[in-house]
């Protein structure tokens, strides 16, 4: 489920799952959604690392600007995860909703 900012932040307040941030190590440090796990889409281990989330809660997955996070996605439904939110727009629109981020 692709959706906005605002709706992002009010799924993850209303329903506890784990916030993945798809992007590089470095990005991740740069700042990142409270909570979330650094789980790099083009690491050779990204396939292993998502097998170890709960398939049956929420994973909320974002990037930069919404690529990464379309084929992380795509994978992950492949894998047979229930249910998957995925922000529109990534950190950007995130950080220009005047939503909260941490570093």
């Amino acid at each position: 489920m692709l959706v906005k900012p605002t709706v992002f932040y009010e799924k993850m307040a209303e329903q506890k799952g784990k916030v993945v941030d798809v992007r590089t190590p470095e990005e991740y440090k740069g700042g990142h959604l409270k909570e979330a796990v650094n789980i790099h889409l083009y690491d050779k281990d990204f396939e292993q690392r998502i097998e170890e989330l709960d398939k049956e809660k929420p994973v909320y997955i974002y990037c930069k600007v919404g690529g990464r996070s379309a084929e992380a996605v795509k994978i992950m439904e492949e894998k047979g995860f229930n249910s998957i939110v995925e922000l529109e727009g990534g950190i950007d629109a995130w950080t220009q909703a005047k939503k909260p981020i941490t570093k």
